[in-house]
């Protein structure tokens, strides 16, 4: 279902300055109006699907050699950030566009609903990923099909995590829908870190992450409409009702602990992400959002993957650490041990 995506004045500010030399150009010197900003073609936009991957590889490469121990010293920090600004120019250069072209296209996509699906679609094309805000029932992680789940009320319970519930979009399971909402946060937090010169899309885009977490605090975006918080904050709630159920096995009940657990450590994650989020929408500067942003991208890649806190080379459900996927996992192995025939 396409979303019609409403900007704040500070977005609607930064593209009318990003439209302003093509207007310009498109003007007569008579002074006559200014003809309509042309929009991507198809062909562009999936020139744009391109170079997106193209440089999160670029960009993957350089915050995996920064974030080494060897490599933490200001001189390093500072020459491999270089390093990564011209491996950027280089491809953007490659692809026969200035730096300006390309902030414009990734701009225009980025704020046009229908642009923006298409730009979807062909990454999903080309890597095979879900389309992001979709939910693929089947193939969803944290999905279970109903034949597989135990008789009674603690088979309810568990669907409604699992494999559907009846408030949430095309009645998905709350796990499903959570992993969609952790996904489409991650993404336009790791986008708002591609501009950290640029204010607004930095805004912009962390408002994107903000409705995928709650809509109630930032209605529109890309998101599902459902949000993070209260996908995750119903996993941990019905999760736990099964477990209570009399007909409850001990498997259900220990796993059941391990799941909530870990769905609450996302929620942690959430309430921090939306309080940087609060501390960028209110930025005046940019180095000091690019920072926070930094951040943000930080702890919405946690959201799906939890966080190796205590540094023992594995992330636990436990201890703060558990994040949607340690959930999954606890899923399966509740299901595994419940062996109920189909």
């Amino acid at each position: 279902m396409t979303r019609t995506l409403s900007l704040p004045p500070y977005a609607a500010a930064a593209m009318l300055a990003l439209w302003l030399p093509a207007l310009g150009h498109a003007q007569s010197t008579s002074g006559s109006a200014a003809a309509p900003a042309r929009l991507p073609s198809l062909a562009e936009v999936r020139q744009l699907a391109e170079m997106h991957l193209t440089l999160s590889a670029v960009h993957d490469s350089a915050d995996a050699r920064a974030a080494q121990a060897k490599n933490k010293t200001p001189d390093a920090q500072l020459e491999l950030a270089k390093q990564k600004r011209e491996a950027v120019s280089r491809v953007i250069k490659e692809r026969g566009l200035t730096d300006e072209e390309y902030q414009r296209l990734r701009f225009l996509v980025s704020s046009n609903a229908e642009l923006r699906a298409q730009f979807d679609s062909i990454v999903g094309k080309l890597t095979g990923a879900p389309v992001p805000g979709r939910v693929v029932a089947a193939a969803a992680r944290g999905f279970v099909p109903a034949a597989q789940l135990p008789a009674g009320l603690v088979g309810t319970h568990i669907g409604h995590v699992t494999t559907s519930y009846v408030d949430t979009p095309e009645k998905a399971g709350l796990l499903v829908v959570a992993f969609a909402e952790a996904v489409v946060a991650s993404q336009h937090a790791t986008l708002a870190t591609r501009t950290p010169t640029d204010l607004a899309a930095m805004k912009l885009h962390a408002g994107h992450v903000l409705h995928a977490l709650d809509p109630s605090l930032q209605a529109t975006g890309p998101g599902k409409g459902f949000g993070l918080r209260k996908a995750a904050g119903g996993v941990a709630q019905h999760i736990e009702l099964a477990a209570k159920e009399s007909g409850a096995s001990g498997n259900v009940k220990i796993h059941a602990t391990h799941i909530a657990t870990a769905a609450r450590g996302t929620l942690s994650r959430v309430d921090q992400a939306v309080a940087l989020i609060a501390q960028i929408q209110a930025a005046t500067d940019a180095k000091a959002a690019a920072s926070l942003i930094a951040q943000l991208a930080s702890l919405c890649s946690q959201l799906t993957s939890g966080a190796d806190s205590n540094a023992d080379g594995r992330v636990d459900w436990g201890n703060g650490e558990g994040g949607l996927q340690q959930a999954d996992e606890h899923v399966k192995l509740m299901m595994a041990g419940e062996r109920r025939p189909g």
